[in-house]
């Protein structure tokens, strides 16, 4: 009654708090001021830890009142301030006397709530009888007030909730709720709680619900445990006499009373799925059941769990799309939007499948709700054919002035899958996003657009000219500097190769004119770039008066650039290394290096920063980066929309270790004939660069004592080689580590059995030629404890021989590579433990081992692949290196090309330049060009000629290197030879 608390003062209020030290107590005028304080706090209001003291004990005076709302607020305030006053734990002994059998329900309640918020982990045991007693009461909101509490406590105390097993069970199966108490029931005789036990008379069914998410947080590690609380409720939910997936009879299992339970169990049915494919035939089919649930809600759920089940199938999916073109039909608005929602994301990847709902979805375009007509149409993009698309960009005209900018961006996306999908549309498509450019609309508008007809340009070349029109116009009034840098980037690399290069230049000095300093300097590149790549010498000449004219612009920035641009248009050698290389630095592994250098303080005393050490992309490996990053952005997208029992799919697992032998012994396809995909913006499967995941390597090597002294990390092995299978009991991985005098082998250990627990593991390695390797074992380092499914690292670290008879050996250019076998074998200590905590059952344990595959080093150990710029120029600079060997030799050991090239590429660790890595069908001669850095600092490239003589078995090959060094020209012939 006292209205919305505006305009209100900390200070005045605070003063106010006076009121709660008078006698008698006044409730309401209490409970006003309360509302205050808390008001302020929820409008972003802090406290000090003084003042949020003074007034913390000035309310704890008001526990001398027995009205039942004051006491509520006083509970509420109690949980705000206990992250920000001192000694809160003073309160305790009241809380308690609140929580006693024999007090009101509402106090029990609440005072559970904030008792556990303000407790320490430390005094949890002296409060555990009460709690687990509230667990099973039979009023369903201190059960519900107990399980909440315990479920946000159990991340801080889980060895002593995870006891609760019982209660909570018993809370599942809805034992608290069969005496239908009211939210505000009892069980107790409490003269002041009859009134509220009267207001609400309903049975809850919360009570079900939240017990089951803290069974499960209770039982998420052991997946038989979670199967069998999975099993439990469906036995029974799918209908009586029904077998559960396990083989067990049904009708033992609980009753599911709570819709929310039903989703919970929903999606917990599913990441059993994805832990136990046995059961997943079992498990669908109760899915498909559960389609037809009374509930929409679970309804729904299950039908969305169907369509984000992993492998699934067109025709899996027909009983949920069937129920999904039911909910489109719907009068409620939620569900029409939950349905094409649905539909959207699962047209994606089943197209088909969704196609049957296409006359369904074309009803929603005219949709009252505009979120629900804008899913529609952009799901009929996706699943149209190219007949309907001008009939579907017609009416997608007539309603994009009235959705949100939002929904315009998703509305882009769309039209960019569409355009690619038919190119023959492209002019509608164009016509389209240039009306949209025209509108208003807020950045990522503009930005999805300008997205989409780049994308076009790549794709599509026929709408090349008149994609480059549209975005002139466009950056001739566009208020986004971003874009208009990113459009004339587009028309410096594009414009001067199409058929009318001087259309373009009016724009772009247009904006020499018109824009702001960052403009006009993205406008004086692409100006330099038609100077340079242009052929008609008139042009040259007019572009370089312009240039002159930049000379004169006020901002240094501009000017500076158009001076470098007048020189580079003079000098053919600087404008063939600045303009027309295409290539560009890995950002990623540049920042990494200038951190390094940076962070070590006698580098930039010795020598200026190295750029020939950061790795270059070439234009197919930059784009075919940013397709990456796009397809992960739309990943991580979609994953944010899933249900919460869609995890990551792990990788299975990387190459196998193998394919460094010599290249007469291998015979047919090498291992892993995509080692042509190396590419140094891409290792491993997070797509992370080969330099980056170096410097975590260096990180991570250089927090071990034993290797404080080995000096600078100079290369680590770029495929980690899997030295045992992906199913057995212990899955190890090595990567090796080269330092100037030391090489050290890196083991990944995964334990994968529950109820073991390993400590002091390591891996012995045994030279099987006896020494030959020139290497010599100086340091061992143990991990300490593997538990299941955790992976630690070992190590092995050996000394050069040749670099311990000549101590000045440093330099990466006299450091030969090594070659040799070991074997390998993981020891370690087994302990029986706990397979839920991981804490062992006793202090003894025995001793055991496990025969690891063969561990090699060899020369593809030693070379980091890297793209070096332009292969052609690679090849020209080192021209006058002193490294080079050129030899041919017979491969009879394999009947074609690529077959012979994939080995190539595998036994020497190099990265494949422009896609020469693959072999054309039905070529009977290939050249390719691998480029690397030996040691992570001396250049080297090969040239591998192939070719199949008529008549005769086998590849001839002929194989030049050059290099920074004559020694890794050597070391390439002997590792073919």
């Amino acid at each position: 009654d006292a209205g919305i608390p505006l305009h209100l003062d900390k200070s005045t209020v605070l003063q106010e708090a006076r009121i709660f030290n008078a006698t008698p107590i006044m409730p309401r005028k209490c409970r006003i001021l309360l509302a205050k304080i808390i008001y302020l706090l929820y409008q972003g209001e802090t406290l000090a830890t003084v003042e949020a003291t003074e007034l913390f004990f000035s309310i704890t005076k008001l526990f001398q009142c027995k009205d039942m709302s004051l006491r509520q607020m006083v509970y509420l305030m109690i949980k705000e301030l206990s992250t920000i006053s001192e000694d809160v734990i003073m309160v305790t002994s009241s809380l308690m006397k609140d929580m006693q059998p024999k007090s009101d329900v509402v106090y029990r309640g609440n005072a559970i709530r904030a008792l556990c918020k303000i407790t320490d982990v430390s005094m949890l045991p002296g409060i555990e009888r009460f709690l687990k007693a509230a667990i099973v009461e039979r009023n369903s909101a201190i059960a519900s007030a107990a399980l909440m509490s315990s479920y946000h406590l159990f991340w801080q105390a889980k060895d002593l909730i995870k006891r609760w097993g019982n209660e909570v069970q018993e809370a599942v199966n809805c034992k608290t709720a069969s005496s239908g108490g009211g939210f505000f029931s009892s069980s107790s005789a409490s003269s002041g709680s009859s009134a509220a036990a009267a207001a609400v008379n309903a049975s809850s069914t919360m009570v079900q619900y939240h017990a089951m998410g803290l069974m499960y947080a209770i039982r998420q590690h052991d997946r038989m445990a979670v199967a069998k609380l999975v099993q439990n409720f469906t036995d029974n939910s799918s209908g009586s006499g029904s077998r559960g997936f396990f083989g067990s009879g049904g009708g033992s299992g609980g009753v599911i009373r709570s819709n929310l339970a039903h989703c919970l169990l929903i999606r917990y049915a599913c990441r059993v799925m994805d832990n136990d494919m046995q059961s997943s035939r079992q498990l669908y089919d109760l899915l498909e059941g559960w389609i037809r649930h009374r509930s929409d809600m679970v309804s729904l759920e299950a039908v969305r769990a169907i369509c984000h089940l992993r492998n699934v199938t067109d025709k899996d999916l027909t009983s949920a799309v069937a129920s999904l073109q039911l909910f489109l039909a719907s009068p409620k608005a939620t569900l029409r939007f939950s349905a094409i929602r649905t539909l959207n994301e699962l047209a994606a990847t089943h197209p088909q499948a969704v196609s049957v709902c296409n006359v369904d979805m074309e009803n929603l375009i005219t949709d009252t709700n505009r979120s629900v007509a804008t899913f529609a149409i952009t799901t009929l993009l996706k699943t149209g054919n190219e007949v309907s698309v001008d009939r579907l960009m017609k009416q997608i005209n007539e309603f994009m002035g009235e959705i949100s900018n939002e929904f315009k961006v998703i509305v882009m996306e769309a039209i960019r899958s569409l355009a690619l999908k038919f190119p023959a549309k492209h002019p509608t498509m164009l016509t389209f996003l240039s009306n949209v450019l025209r509108d208003e609309g807020s950045y990522d508008c503009k930005k999805a657009v300008v997205d989409a007809m780049l994308d076009m340009i790549r794709e599509i070349p026929a709408c090349k000219d008149a994609a480059l029109a549209h975005l002139c116009e466009f950056i001739e009034d566009c208020e986004f500097h971003k874009l208009s840098v990113r459009i004339l980037h587009l028309l410096g690399n594009e414009g001067p190769f199409t058929a009318t290069p001087s259309m373009y230049i009016r724009h772009i000095y247009n904006r020499v004119i018109l824009e702001k300093s960052v403009v006009r300097a993205a406008a004086v590149n692409a100006l330099t770039k038609f100077a340079v790549n242009v052929t008609d010498p008139g042009l040259q000449t007019s572009l370089r008066i312009l240039l002159r004219r930049c000379l004169e612009d006020r901002d240094d920035e501009v000017r500076d650039r158009a001076t470098w641009a007048l020189r580079v248009c003079n000098n053919a050698t600087a404008s063939d290394r600045y303009v027309k290389d295409t290539s560009m630095y890995d950002l990623g592994a540049l920042e990494t290096k200038l951190y390094q250098y940076c962070a070590d303080p006698l580098a930039s005393q010795e020598a200026p920063f190295d750029t020939s050490l950061v790795p270059r992309l070439s234009k197919a490996q930059a784009e075919a980066a940013r397709q990456r990053a796009r397809v992960l952005g739309s990943d991580l997208a979609a994953a944010a929309s899933l249900p919460v029992h869609r995890g990551a799919v792990a990788s299975p697992g990387g190459a196998a270790a193998g394919s460094q032998g010599k290249l007469g012994a291998m015979g047919g396809d090498a291992a892993h004939g995509g080692t042509g995909t190396l590419s140094p913006n891409a290792a491993g499967s997070g797509g992370i660069s080969a330099v980056e995941q170096q410097a975590q390597y260096a990180q991570q090597l250089k927090a071990v004592a034993e290797f404080a002294d080995f000096g600078p990390l100079l290369v680590s092995s770029f495929k980690p080689a899997e030295l045992t299978e992906a199913e057995t009991e212990y899955v190890v991985r090595c990567v090796k580590h080269v330092f100037p005098r030391h090489v050290v082998f890196q083991f990944d250990c995964t334990n994968t059995i529950a109820d073991q627990l390993l400590e002091n593991a390591f891996v012995v390695m045994n030279d099987q030629e006896d020494g030959e390797a020139g290497l010599v074992e100086v340091a061992s380092v143990p991990t300490p404890k593997l538990l299941c499914d955790e992976t630690n690292r070992t190590y092995v670290a050996f000394a050069r021989t040749d670099a311990l008879e000549d101590s000045g050996m440093a330099d990466a250019a006299s450091l030969p590579p090594l070659s040799g076998t070991f074997a390998a074998t993981l020891k370690f200590m087994i302990k029986d433990c706990d397979p839920t905590t991981g804490e062992p059952d006793s202090d003894e344990g025995f001793e055991d081992e496990y025969v690891l595959e063969d561990v090699d080093l060899a020369l593809a150990d030693f070379m980091q692949p890297m793209y070096l710029g332009d292969p052609a120029r690679v090849w020209e600079e080192l021209e006058t290196a002193p490294g080079e060997r050129v030899e041919t030799f017979a491969l009879s050991a394999f009947d074609t090309l690529q077959a012979a090239l994939d080995s190539v590429v595998d036994i020497m660790g190099m990265l494949p330049c422009d896609g020469t890595d693959k072999v054309p069908p039905q070529k009977v001669s290939h050249t390719a060009m691998l480029t690397a850095l030996y040691l992570g600092k001396v250049k080297t490239a090969l040239r591998v000629r192939l070719t199949t003589v008529p008549q005769q078995p086998g590849v001839m090959m002929e194989l030049a290197v050059r290099s920074q060094a004559e020694l890794v020209c050597e070391a390439v012939m002997e590792a073919v030879a």
